[in-house]
């Protein structure tokens, strides 16, 4: 399996937690995640990149919120890394965005509902920085390869495969415990997307919902099943998020979690 350097963090080498809230709310409340996240991966050892966007692509209305925006949000997002010393992560939706991300976050990442885009995963590709592919709900585990070979194409062998839910019918995603298998065949670290799995993309009507009280049964079955790390959208009161609150775990739930998390790892990497 191959290491990827994110940062100070390897992915592949143990397991590894990104997470952060869905997307940037303000500064305050940013700083204030990050550093509970900080001070919650360094007490158990478990590596953290924090993630949060500066601004979302995709809503299903256009009334909701989206973020600060490219130049504040990466602002906010350069403040972490330097007063919390980890590495940040953030997703990209346009060419036009790459430079300016690629000068501040550490790994960038392809949006799920993207990753077919080979302008954008080219572009990505091209800044040499780690790249976060998260495989769509449309897309079978075995067709990820093509997009890899984009990223490849580049001279780009830093990438991370995410797992995020398949289609299950009309408002429902599912989460194929196969997929984690066939995916480390392509010889890169996998990632399970809990928070995102667990999302009922438009079953608000106007809004997504989601489950979260699935997040954490999903997460311990990943890491039995054999994924890299987990990919959490956090925040202290999800009713109360500006986006994607449904599915987003309480800050207070984090700890338990990984630790639950990292004695199954611990087991699973002893079975081989």
């Amino acid at each position: 399996m191959k290491k990827v350097s994110v940062g100070n963090v390897n992915i592949g080498a143990g397991l590894v937690l990104i997470a952060g809230p869905c997307v940037i709310e303000s500064e305050d409340s940013c700083l204030e995640t990050a550093g509970e996240l900080k001070s919650i991966t360094q007490e158990i050892g478990i590596p953290l990149i924090f993630k949060s966007s500066y601004y979302k692509g995709n809503r299903t209305s256009h009334n909701s919120f989206r973020g600060p925006g490219l130049e504040k949000g990466l602002r906010i997002l350069e403040q972490v890394k330097t007063e919390f010393a980890v590495p940040v992560l953030s997703d990209v939706h346009c060419r036009e965005e790459v430079k300016a991300a690629a000068c501040v976050l550490d790994m960038l990442q392809i949006p799920a509902f993207l990753c077919r885009q080979t302008d954008l995963i080219i572009s990505v590709a091209k800044t040499g920085k780690a790249v976060n592919i998260k495989k769509g709900q449309f897309v079978a585990p075995w067709d990820v390869g093509n997009i890899l070979e984009k990223v490849k194409s580049c001279g780009n062998e830093s990438i991370v495969i995410t797992e995020r839910g398949t289609c299950f019918g009309y408002n429902n995603l599912i989460v194929d415990m196969r997929a984690f298998a066939q995916l480390r065949k392509f010889g890169y670290p996998v990632i399970f997307d809990a928070t995102h799995s667990v999302q009922l993309p438009g079953g608000k009507g106007s809004a997504s919902g989601g489950e979260r009280e699935f997040v954490i049964p999903l997460s311990r079955a990943a890491v039995g099943a054999g994924c890299d790390g987990l990919f959490l959208e956090v925040h202290p009161k999800p009713d109360e998020a500006l986006c994607d609150g449904p599915n987003m775990l309480p800050l207070n739930e984090v700890k338990s979690l990984l630790e639950q998390v990292m004695a199954i790892d611990a087991i699973v990497k002893k079975e081989g």
